[in-house]
């Protein structure tokens, strides 16, 4: 039974039986709040003429907590680490539809020793531009998944975050040998993934 996740909870990578979990399936979501400008059926399909909101998942690989190399940023230019170990499926433009918008799988065995955390972040593709923030979306939430297909815990962000740009999801690091899972849910007013990887630096 998948664990449901506070804000700032952690959990172990562990299965029942107390074998770590190897591969994983990092799964990111979201729901276009409804445009209430014009109503009806047909706006609720075509989005009510505003711009869909693009939100973008990315994982900063980090060492001894720090994001030393873009090359150590996963996102949709950049779809798989060097080491393999981390690989981003691709962008979701809208956030329409049930389940993960974007997802990210990650073999926790095959994750080089000297990376100790990976750090799930969202922002809104040209956010500043396109006027867009956080609380245009709902529904927003993070999962992860064992390699059999099982979800093992979620984190839903229920928040207000009117106003922000960013999110740091959640972030997956080693401590002791070990790896855990830490339920974040932090708002920024970054308005690019370059700006929030600097938090990293």
């Amino acid at each position: 039974m998948a664990v449901n996740l506070q804000k700032g909870q952690k959990v172990n990578l562990k299965k029942e039986n107390g074998q770590a979990l190897g591969r994983v399936m990092v799964g990111l979501g979201w729901d276009p709040v409804e445009n209430k400008k014009g109503g009806g059926f047909l706006s609720s399909i075509f989005g009510g003429g505003g711009a869909d909101v693009d939100c973008d998942a990315s994982v900063f690989l980090c060492q001894d907590g720090k994001l030393l190399a873009t090359e150590d940023i996963v996102y949709f230019g950049n779809l798989a680490h060097s080491s393999n170990s981390v690989r981003h499926m691709g962008d979701n433009l809208t956030g329409e539809g049930d389940g993960d918008d974007e997802q990210v799988f990650v073999d926790l065995n095959a994750v080089p020793s000297q990376y100790d955390k990976l750090v799930f972040v969202v922002n809104i593709y040209q956010a500043k531009e396109r006027k867009q923030h956080f609380g245009m979306i709902k529904n927003a939430f993070i999962r992860i998944v064992d390699d059999k297909g099982k979800e093992f815990c979620r984190y839903n962000l229920s928040e207000n975050y009117e106003g922000m740009t960013a999110m740091i999801f959640g972030e997956i690091y080693r401590y002791k040998g070990e790896w855990k899972f830490n339920a974040i849910g932090q708002a920024t007013k970054d308005t690019s993934l370059g700006d929030l990887a600097k938090r990293y630096n």
